[in-house]
């Protein structure tokens, strides 16, 4: 029975950190940490982006397996930080088994951040971000309401629990039609710079860097598998802004 507790901590513990953000090869690491705490004679664990599959097995107890699907993924890297430096704390016996699964359970119910915070975050990273890639002021500024208005629109699709690719492809259309009304309304303004800084947020630079992390590690398939997953949700950023651009080209007679 301590064996079976053991196995669904560790399983836990993976499942949480994959669902936060964390590369394939830690979330590995990890499982094999906690279960290398009870010295078992078989210690597997495999991970994919979508799936985690552990077996131990030893003298004093049959091969045990579990399989865990992971259908929704985020970026919450805090829990990430828990997760790891509970399972180290454990290894270390500085915990039990029993408080590290209620510490466990804590950190998975953590609240997100409020709603408030990541939209008016979303509206910084597009202004600054506009600033970086030399946008003015006014720039900067319409960049900024691009941002808020991206922000509250990914609250609402992400509670309706809608697919990644379907917001990021509103989130190109919504960030191309401001960027056009405001380029022709507010006189001194750059397109360009205002779209590219805007875009930003929607960059999926987790999903870039695992997929280069987990190559480099070995794990092929997660990292062809995330690449690809990136790839896609940059072509849906492009084709968002992209149709946008073309209407408003050909309605507008191509004077942008």
């Amino acid at each position: 029975m301590q064996h079976k507790t053991l196995l669904k901590f560790a399983i836990q513990a993976g499942e949480i950190m994959l669902r936060s953000g964390a590369e394939t090869y830690r979330v590995e690491d990890t499982i094999e940490r906690i279960l290398s705490a009870h010295n078992l004679e078989v210690i597997e664990a495999f991970v994919t982006p979508t799936g985690i599959f552990a077996t131990i097995d030893d003298e004093s107890m049959e091969m045990t397996t579990l399989v865990k699907r992971i259908r929704h993924r985020s970026i919450r890297l805090d829990k990430v930080t828990l997760v790891n430096d509970l399972s180290r704390r454990f290894t270390e016996g500085k915990i039990s088994l029993e408080n590290a699964m209620i510490e466990l359970n804590e950190i998975d119910q953590r609240p997100p951040y409020p709603y408030y915070i990541m939209i008016g975050s979303t509206g910084l990273v597009s202004a600054f971000f506009t600033a970086v890639f030399g946008g003015n002021l006014r720039d900067c500024i319409v960049s900024l309401i691009i941002g808020i208005a991206l922000g509250i629109m990914q609250y609402f699709f992400r509670k309706a629990k809608s697919s990644r690719f379907l917001i990021d492809l509103i989130g190109g259309c919504l960030i191309g039609s401001i960027a056009l009304l405001f380029t022709r309304i507010v006189a001194s303004t750059n397109l360009d710079q205002i779209i590219i800084g805007s875009i930003m947020p929607l960059v999926p630079g987790v999903a870039i860097t695992n997929a280069i992390r987990d190559t480099i590690e070995g794990d092929l398939l997660s990292g062809v598998s995330r690449a690809v997953e990136a790839f896609f949700v940059a072509i849906s950023i492009a084709t968002g802004v992209g149709v946008v651009l073309k209407i408003g080209f050909v309605f507008l007679g191509g004077i942008l």
